[in-house]
């Protein structure tokens, strides 16, 4: 089957998805929507998959491109000739397949195209309704984008949910020397940008650093709020108790994921989060926001922690509580262990994407 994969950019999920691809037996071609100069993934494509040349993906796209890309997406589907166009996210590439009139599209939401954009304005409502009509099938990453889905008039027989999982081998459960073993060291590995709230982890870090002279907090990847974030640690004064590593590579992060004691999040807006699953699959608890998302892999006290989205004086009391208890620590995490390799298997998970094609093609 020849396949158009049409995404808004090229991230480790999509070398991901594009990976597994790679290794069927459909003729997969690669469509990029925006490109803005930033490195969202190291990997290039895997040499099976053929990267399509069009009017898109060189910068980021505005509502003004659209006519223009529509126009040339007619014109890569002319040439590509596909049996069938999945695309994703919802009010971007989905949106522009289903405005080109293309049958069959199997849609594939980003999480936080259901969960945010969709509330960005009427327009985005209209569009994300627009192309759920338009779709043969779609994917989702958990049951509540499933349910939004539904909400917003996607049939539920038509929509496959999985975990998009991680690698299991690669994220796995190592001990490493640590460089410092009396520090409790935190985690986050979220872009620092206001979705990710992580002003919240350092406002959280300020209150609970100053009661814990061994917390140490390592905030990984970069962003539009990193001077912020680093005054809120300055004026803090632990600033000397924080570490900013950049992005890193996909090889060395599980190096990071296994010199911490916990993972902590505070975005406001996730499905199923990538980032949770490959700490739990290092052995590592976690404390992340209590939305729906969260709520489907967190058990209380079991594998991590809840704390009320956006509230640093929560979040702060839920570390130090960590911190009383981390003689369960090892134990938590060997059960967040369990549960990716129960639920987070990307070699067991990537198949069910195959049901949403047969669904699309029927």
């Amino acid at each position: 089957m020849r396949i158009l994969y049409f995404s808004r950019d090229y991230t480790t999920h999509d070398h991901r998805f594009l990976s597994a691809l790679a290794k069927t037996s459909h003729q997969v071609y690669y469509l990029r929507l925006e490109g803005g100069g930033q490195v969202l993934e190291d990997r290039p494509l895997p040499p099976e998959i053929k990267q399509v040349q069009w009017a898109g993906g060189n910068h980021p796209a505005t509502l003004k491109d659209g006519f223009r890309l529509l126009d040339d997406l007619r014109k890569v589907i002319r040439q590509v000739k596909p049996d069938l166009i999945h695309a994703g996210p919802i009010q971007r590439s989905a949106f522009l397949v289903a405005l080109s009139g293309f049958h069959p599209l199997v849609s594939m939401s980003w999480g936080y195209d259901l969960l945010h954009d969709v509330q960005i304005n009427p327009f985005w409502h209209w569009a994300t309704r627009f192309t759920l009509r338009h779709s043969a099938a779609m994917v989702g990453d958990c049951d509540t984008i499933r349910q939004l889905a539904i909400s917003y008039g996607m049939q539920d027989d038509r929509i496959v949910t999985f975990p998009w999982g991680i690698d299991l081998q690669h994220f796995n459960v190592k001990t490493l020397p640590r460089s410092n073993a009396e520090a409790f060291n935190l985690l986050s590995t979220r872009g620092f940008e206001p979705i990710y709230g992580i002003d919240v982890i350092a406002r959280a870090f300020v209150i609970a650093a100053r009661k814990r002279p061994n917390l140490r907090l390592t905030l990984l990847g970069n962003g539009s709020q990193s001077a912020a974030i680093r005054q809120i640690l300055l004026i803090g004064a632990v600033y000397d108790r924080s570490f900013f590593p950049g992005h890193v590579s996909f090889s060395a992060l599980p190096d990071y994921y296994r010199n911490a004691d916990l993972y902590i999040s505070a975005s406001h807006s996730d499905g199923t989060s990538i980032s949770l699953l490959e700490a739990f699959a290092c052995g590592i608890p976690a404390i992340v926001p209590d939305i729906p998302g969260n709520r489907e892999w967190i058990t209380l006290g079991e594998n991590g922690w809840l704390f009320p989205d956006g509230d640093s004086d929560a979040l702060a009391t839920v570390i130090l509580n960590a911190i009383d208890q981390q003689q369960n620590l090892p134990e938590m995490g060997r059960k967040a262990r369990r549960l990716a390799e129960e639920r987070a298997d990307w070699e067991k998970n990537f198949p069910l994407l195959e049901k949403a094609y047969a669904i699309a093609m029927e």
